[in-house]
């Protein structure tokens, strides 16, 4: 390829980071202005607060009659760890996993909660697992999009309506973005940080009543600690689901959220966030189709993320390299957009093959996705100029 010049246009928001995400566009600080701070959570004004991101959250999801949504301590990992250790025990558990956050859930389930009858699937970064071996008269846990892998379920039209089990969903990277049939999910979770660009420290735990009823009729064999504990006296605590969280939030945090739900309300709800992020990462990809250097993670295009967009760099110099020299070369990619400005945070999560890691949700603009396609055919090719200087 033709050495490219240094582009003159840069993304307007260079903040491309796979968790926490970017901002909305239009976010001010000031935004927060009406946060509830330097008072009780429990005051009767901060419950109604707690309860208005709950209230929000239901309506812009579209939650079916009989689901409750909560607000947990711990982000994604606090909310699905909750999950788990409340509801699994009395079946067999089949876990699916294709990247380091679904082989958390697995370790979880064997070493953790030592459940006898676990059945793990996994798939190498960039492939799922075989969807068709999972057995639904038995719980099945598992993540809806990949977020080091940027690998996602094409659909859910291999969860039967009539399961015997349960099932458990970490949505963290793809709810608001990707379309959930809430017909075949149990029991759901997902953070502020991800989808919606929220703060830290908080997230969500969405319950069916068939979920609500295992809560209610199985007592788990294991002690479970305060900040996991869904029920009292062998009924559900309402009151986590209405505002009353189980430890101290961060209000701060809360209005940030708040912030970010009303404008996805103002921008046109569900339909306008899946749209942004699916117009995001076409742009992205079809950059990807015409470049030579550069490959989707994802071997089938069914299962591309339309968020964490996960990239390999498939240049045959490159590929030619030791697992180390590759992940130098594609690190000092990363390293150039850092100091231009153009991206930050676009390099591939720790555990995953060297490579980029793209946001592309529903907060980021399309116009600079767009600007920031020439510069990364630039920092390609003063990699690629620098390591044959080497040579």
């Amino acid at each position: 390829m033709n050495h490219p010049t240094k582009p003159d246009v840069r993304p307007a928001n260079p903040h491309f980071s796979s968790g926490p995400c970017s901002k909305h566009p239009g976010w001010n600080l000031e935004n927060l202005n009406s946060a509830f701070l330097g008072r009780s959570h429990r005051a009767t004004d901060g419950k109604a607060r707690l309860k208005l991101a709950i209230d929000k959250t239901q309506a812009l999801l579209g939650l079916p009659a009989g689901y409750v949504c909560g607000i947990m301590p711990g982000s994604d990992t606090g909310a699905f760890e909750a999950a788990m250790w409340n509801l699994l025990g009395p079946r067999g558990v089949d876990v699916l996993a294709w990247e380091s956050f679904g082989s958390v859930w697995v370790g979880d389930a064997i070493k953790q909660l030592r459940i006898e009858n676990v059945r793990g699937f996994e798939a190498d970064y960039g492939s799922l697992p075989d969807l068709s071996r999972v057995d639904f008269s038995r719980d099945v846990v598992f993540t809806a999009n990949g977020t080091a892998a940027g690998v996602k379920v094409p659909d859910y039209d291999w969860i039967p309506n009539d399961r015997e089990g349960l099932t458990l969903l970490d949505a963290t990277s793809a709810v608001f973005a990707q379309p959930i049939d809430w017909a075949k999910v149990d029991c759901l979770t997902f953070s502020w940080q991800k989808v919606m660009g929220g703060e830290a420290a908080h997230g969500m735990l969405i319950l069916s009543p068939r979920a609500i009823e295992r809560l209610e009729t199985y007592r788990p064999p294991w002690p479970l600690p305060k900040l996991f504990r869904l029920t009292k006296g062998g009924k559900l605590i309402a009151e986590i689901f209405t505002g009353e969280t189980i430890n101290t939030p961060s209000m701060l945090a809360l209005e940030d959220y708040l912030d970010a739900l009303s404008w996805a309300e103002a921008i046109g709800g569900l339909p306008a966030l899946h749209a942004r992020a699916d117009a995001n990462a076409k742009m992205l990809n079809d950059w990807v189709d015409r470049t030579a250097w550069i490959d989707n993670l994802a071997v089938d295009r069914a299962t591309r993320s339309n968020t964490g967009v996960c990239l390999k760099i498939v240049d045959p110099d490159v590929v030619g390299l030791n697992a180390d020299a590759q992940a130098a070369f594609a690190k000092s990619i990363v390293a150039m957009l850092d100091k231009e400005g153009v991206a930050k945070d676009i390099g591939s999560y720790r555990d995953a093959p060297a490579g980029l890691r793209i946001w592309c949700g529903s907060t980021i603009e399309t116009s600079d996705v767009e600007a920031l396609l020439p510069w990364l055919d630039w920092a390609f090719a003063e990699a690629k100029s620098a390591l044959a200087k080497a040579a």
